[in-house]
């Protein structure tokens, strides 16, 4: 009995090691390719960004957003309109938004928006055109558009409407008693 112990402990022994060593190789092999594919897609993904609209005339607003910096701040330069913060849209701050207004004397054609991420490096940059007679940004192009006269008939036709809805409904209700 005493030469089959030392051959069960033998046998025994090389099977936790045997167990440990799987272990730990398929823990280092279910980690490693994360650890890659977080490195390599951080490493190499650039941000997008957009700006809106793309075409604005002098003096209009336009939005602006980076998606993929990774960052809590961020900043977009344009000759167009200077430089302008940008700021988290969510908890996670995988977006970065701002607003610009152009420069109501910026010359008219394509302008380049470099948006940079905060502290990282990585920037990207997209066009925008400036063009007279295109859409404003903001509140459309309604309201600077329009002459006095037109917004003072519009108001009126406005409020016309108003006390006719008003007092259709309040006949009903006397008709009703």
């Amino acid at each position: 009995m005493s030469p089959s112990r030392p051959r069960t402990r033998t046998l025994h022994s090389h099977r936790q090691r045997l167990t440990g060593l799987a272990a730990t190789a398929l823990i280092v092999a279910a980690v490693t390719p994360v650890a890659l594919v977080v490195t390599v897609t951080t490493a190499s993904a650039a941000p997008t960004a957009t700006v809106s609209p793309g075409t604005v005339a002098p003096g209009g607003r336009v939005s602006l957003n980076v998606e993929g910096c990774g960052t809590k701040t961020g900043k977009a330069t344009s000759r167009a309109f200077g430089d302008v913060t940008l700021t988290p849209g969510n908890l996670e701050a995988t977006n970065l938004f701002g607003a610009a207004t152009v420069y109501r004397d910026a010359p008219t054609g394509s302008h380049p928006v470099t948006f940079e991420c905060a502290n990282t490096g990585r920037r990207v940059t997209v066009s925008l055109q400036v063009t007279p007679g295109a859409a404003r940004g903001g509140l459309g192009g309604s309201v600077d558009s329009m002459s006095p006269g037109q917004m003072a008939l519009g108001g009126t036709l406005a409020a016309t409407a108003l006390g006719a809805g008003v007092w259709v409904l309040r006949r009903r209700s006397a008709t009703a008693h």
